[in-house]
C-alpha cells in the first residue's frame, strides 16, 4: 500500500530521502531487489517525483554510492597526527560495522554489481582511488613521524587496506561485520604498528 503523498519539502532534502530509500531498499534486498516504483513509495511520492530528481536508475545509485561513501569519510579525522587519524579511521570502520552493518551490505552488493557494471565501476573505482590515496598519505606521514615501520610500503599497504575491508563486505553474515572488521583491522594496526 503507498503511502499518502507528502507536503515537498526543500530539493535537497527531498533527493536525499530517495537516496536514503533507495539504500534501505538495496541493504534489505540487494542490488537485483532495486525497485525504483518501492524506493518512491517510500518516500510518499509517485514515479515521476523520483525522476525528476533521478532521471535515471544509475543517477539514483550514485546517490547511493554518494550516501555511503559520506559515512565512510566520515570516520576520517581532519586534525591529528598521521597515526592518530589512522587510529581514528579504523576507529570509526569498527563503529560503522556494528552500528550500521547495512552499509557494509549495500557497498558488496554494489562491488558485486559494478563486475558487470561499467558506469557503477567506474565511479566505484574513483572512490577506491580517493581512499587508497588518503591512505598512503597517512602511512607516509606517519611513517614521517615515526610511528609506522619505514619497510611498509605506502601504497602496497594502502591497497592491502581497501582490498581486505572490500573483502570483509563480501563475508557472511557472522564471519562479516562486525566481527570481521574486527579481525581484519587488528591485523592490519598490528602490522602497522598502531596498537
Amino acid at each position: 500500500m503507498a503511502k499518502a503523498k507528502r507536503e515537498t519539502g526543500p530539493p535537497e532534502a527531498r533527493r536525499e530521502e530517495l537516496a536514503l530509500a533507495a539504500y534501505g531498499e538495496i541493504a534489505r534486498n540487494g542490488f537485483e531487489g532495486l525497485r525504483t516504483r518501492e524506493v518512491a513509495n517510500a518516500v510518499g511520492v509517485n514515479i515521476a517525483t523520483l525522476h525528476y530528481y533521478f532521471p535515471s536508475k544509475e543517477d539514483l545509485i550514485r546517490a547511493v554510492i554518494g550516501h555511503a561513501m559520506s559515512r565512510f569519510q566520515s570516520t576520517l579525522a581532519a586534525t591529528g597526527s598521521a597515526a592518530d587519524r589512522l587510529r581514528a579511521h579504523f576507529q570509526g570502520l569498527r563503529r560503522l560495522s556494528r552500528q550500521e552493518p547495512e552499509l557494509f551490505a549495500v557497498m558488496g552488493e554494489l562491488m558485486l554489481r559494478s563486475a558487470r557494471d561499467r558506469s557503477l565501476a567506474q565511479v566505484i573505482g574513483k572512490t577506491d582511488a580517493y581512499w587508497q590515496g588518503t591512505l598512503r598519505t597517512l602511512i607516509r606521514d606517519a611513517q614521517s613521524e615515526g610511528t609506522v615501520p619505514r619497510n611498509i610500503d605506502p601504497e602496497g599497504m594502502a591497497s592491502v587496506i581497501v582490498a581486505t575491508l572490500k573483502g570483509v563486505y563480501l563475508l557472511p553474515v557472522g564471519a562479516g561485520p562486525p566481527a570481521g572488521v574486527e579481525k581484519a583491522l587488528r591485523q592490519l594496526e598490528d602490522v602497522l604498528g598502531l596498537r
